[in-house]
Formats: C-alpha cells, structure tokens, sequence
C-alpha cells in the first residue's frame, strides 16, 4: 500500500474498538446495567470506559499504520524529537511508570520514526516519545519502524495518534494547533491532524493568540481543565498590562507550588478580583443626585482626565440648559468657596 493511500484510509476511516470478549458472552446483572448509567458511579464507569476505548484505539491507529512493516532496533541515541513540539513539559510520573513497564515487560509496540530531512545516519520520532524516552534511560535499544514521510504526513500522523489516544489537553492541543500554523501549515493539515473542524481550530489558535507563550508554558498542560477556562483567561489577558500582572503571578510561590490545574485557576481568579476591584472603585467615584420629586435626575461620573455629568428624567433638558447658562455664576461661586477653605 503507498504511503498516500496508507494516511488518506487512517484520516477517512472511523476508529472503532474491537473488544477481546464477544458481546454475546458478557451478561452483566441487571443492577450494574442500571448503575453504569447513574449518578457518580455512572460517570466514573463511563469515564474509565471512554480511557479503554481510546487506548484501544490508539492501538488500532498504530496497528494500522504501523501493518506489514519491518521492525528494526536502533539506538535511541540517533533519534531525534518531532520538529513540532505536541506537549508542555512533561508528566514525570507517567514517565516513570513506563520506563518500569518497559525495563519488566520490554517495549509492547514500536515507536515510529522517519529519516532525519537534514542529518544524515540520524532519525526522527513522529509518535512513540516516550518510548523512545524510556529506552534511552533504560539504555536499551528502541523497537521502531521506520517510513520515509514529508513534513505533512509526519504532522498527521503525529497528531491523529495523540487525538486517538485522547493524551492531549485542550492547551496541548492549541499550542500544537499554532505551532504547525507558525510553520506554515494550512487549516486543512491542522484539522486533520487534530481531527476537529475548522471552527475548532479557530478557537484553539485565537487562545494561543492572547495568553503569552512564557505564561503558557508556566502553567503547564492543566490535563484538567477545558476550553472555557483557557478561554476565560485569553479575554483577561487581551487587557492593557494584563500579561506583566500574569507573569509578576507566574514568579510568585503560591504559583510555583500550585499543580498545573491550580495554576489556571489562580490566574483567572486572580484577574476576576481585580476586575472586581476596578469596578467596585469606579462604582466609588460615581454619585447620583435627586430632588425629592424626582423631576431630575443626575449621575455625576469622575473619569481619569475629567468629570461628566449625565442628567435624565422630565427636566432634564431645560436644568442643562439652565446650568449651561449660569455656568459663569456657578465658576465664580466654586472659586469664592475655595477661597473660603
């Protein structure tokens, strides 16, 4: 099969989960039927269900695009990263949980590499980082297959991996989405790619847009938290010297100590309460005026560079003209009472 048709049946094809036990022999009982779909224990079996189908399509993914290829040992010393970053930083952890796994049971699948398009004798990584992180602390050779992609069909394959394995967050996601646009990259490859439409390619790159880089980067993945809060904290952002408050946050200890959810959180709420602080002085330098008849109202506003009157209600009109007429009486009288003080 060509390396065109290969990618164009992996992006046309829906992933689907093919379970190990026939359907016809599991009979689970009535009452679990009836919890899976209730309450806590319903969204947490559903939950775990979604993880092992996406594992296993991830699989599936690998499976296929990996079929009828040779697998090859090589040192992981001569492979390099993807040239588009897909992470922020990198889940220790997780990290080493695998490298265990892989030092007990070997490495289960092969990570996936192409020729290096500048080094020769050398390799790069389009999915199976990890891995290939994991066999170099190990000291171990890496199982791979090697394909002689384009940058186009590396970026897909990279991308619809991760989008299969469900490993990304929505921040992973945007920075990735804008990495391949800042190299040039057309909608269309980012869409497949991510395996979203256009609209949320969009949405995704606008984030990028307004959160800084650095600031980004200091919060990290936040595995956690979806698009309305990045959202949120993009329009905060887009305020005249948000971005110095939010990388002053950034260096402060709270943050520093805070997970990568809790940091998000904190720059939101943070920009919430001097929204709140903003308007609670402006409500301050706002005053109202009244006669007991209500025939005119009056809001006196003070502003940065000046002050403002707005009058409504009945007579309105002809007490502004009245003022405007005695506005020399009415100078010479602020200025005597001055003088008094």
């Amino acid at each position: 099969m060509s390396r065109k048709n290969l990618l164009s049946s992996l992006t046309e094809r829906k992933l689907t989960v093919v379970n190990s036990v026939p359907a016809s022999e599991v009979s689970p009982s009535l009452a679990t039927e009836k919890n899976r779909s209730r309450g806590a224990f319903g969204a947490i079996t559903r939950s775990i269900d979604e993880l092992a189908e996406k594992a296993q399509a991830a699989k599936e993914f690998e499976s296929r695009l990996l079929e009828g290829e040779t697998v090859v040992e090589l040192d992981p010393d001569i492979i390099d990263p993807s040239f588009v970053a897909d992470r922020i930083g990198e889940d220790e952890e997780i990290q080493r949980e695998l490298v265990e796994a892989l030092r007990h049971r070997g490495q289960d699948s092969p990570i996936l590499v192409r020729p290096h398009p500048k080094v020769s004798g050398r390799y790069m990584v389009i999915f199976g980082h990890r891995r290939h992180r994991a066999a170099k602390t190990l000291g171990r050779k890496v199982r791979t297959v090697i394909k002689d992609l384009g940058d186009r069909d590396h970026v897909i394959a990279q991308g619809q991996e991760n989008s299969a394995r469900a490993d990304l967050s929505f921040i992973e996601k945007a920075v990735f989405a804008s990495n391949l646009e800042q190299r040039g990259f057309e909608r269309e490859v980012i869409m497949q790619a991510l395996s979203v439409d256009k609209t949320v390619v969009s949405k995704l790159i606008s984030v990028t847009r307004d959160v800084p880089n650095d600031v980004i980067a200091a919060i990290g993945p936040a595995k956690n938290s979806g698009r309305d809060r990045w959202y949120h904290l993009a329009i905060k952002c887009r305020e005249d010297g948000a971005s110095h408050k939010a990388r002053e946050l950034t260096a402060s200890t709270e943050f520093q100590k805070a997970t990568s959810d809790e940091r998000l959180e904190l720059l939101v709420k943070f920009f919430d309460r001097a929204n709140q602080t903003e308007r609670s002085r402006k409500q301050a330098s706002t005053n109202r005026w009244a006669p007991p008849d209500r025939s005119v109202s009056v809001l006196a506003k003070s502003r940065s560079k000046g002050f403002a009157f707005d009058i409504t209600e009945r007579d309105a009109k002809p007490f502004g003209q009245w003022i405007s007429k005695n506005l020399d009486s009415l100078y010479e009288a602020f200025r005597k009472s001055k003088m008094e003080n």
